[in-house]
């Protein structure tokens, strides 16, 4: 599972010029679900994701993690992020989740997300979406469940 997670002072997203999510401070998150990934996987991110203290305290230090600074989660189903691009110029996505599967674990953690973070909005899976937003930093962070410690 990979996660994208960009510190943002706003961002939205729209499908058919209409916005379906919003916020103001928080993190923009796309992820990404590999055909590996299951809901303990989801679990160990979503740990990582909302305990990241990455917004600055009274001394401009990042120590500070979204419920202490009252942020909100935008969820960005993103498959790409598993694009292979090893041969060719043309990326495979071998190594993406099947859709039913991902759909499911994307679902699993918006609600998991949903029981510690008050605001949280999404995209639509599998939509065509156009994603805006004002990076915060700019800080971005990737997080990929290989790389978390077991």
């Amino acid at each position: 599972m990979r996660f994208v997670i960009q510190r943002v002072t706003e961002a939205k997203v729209d499908i058919d010029n209409k916005t379906v999510g919003s916020i103001k401070k928080g993190f923009l998150v796309l992820i990404g679900v590999s055909g590996s990934d299951n809901e303990e996987t989801a679990d160990k991110m979503i740990k990582k994701l909302v305990g990241l203290r990455i917004f600055e305290d009274e001394n401009g230090k990042t120590n500070l993690d979204l419920s202490a600074v009252n942020g909100s989660l935008l969820l960005i189903s993103q498959f790409t992020l598993y694009a292979d691009c090893r041969h060719g110029n043309r990326p495979g996505f071998t190594d993406a989740g099947s859709p039913d599967m991902a759909n499911r674990l994307y679902e699993y953690i918006i609600s998991k997300c949903k029981e510690s973070v008050s605001d949280v909005q999404t995209g639509i899976f599998g939509a065509d979406m156009q994603v805006s937003l004002v990076n915060d930093g700019p800080f971005t962070i990737i997080l990929d469940s290989n790389d978390l410690i077991k």
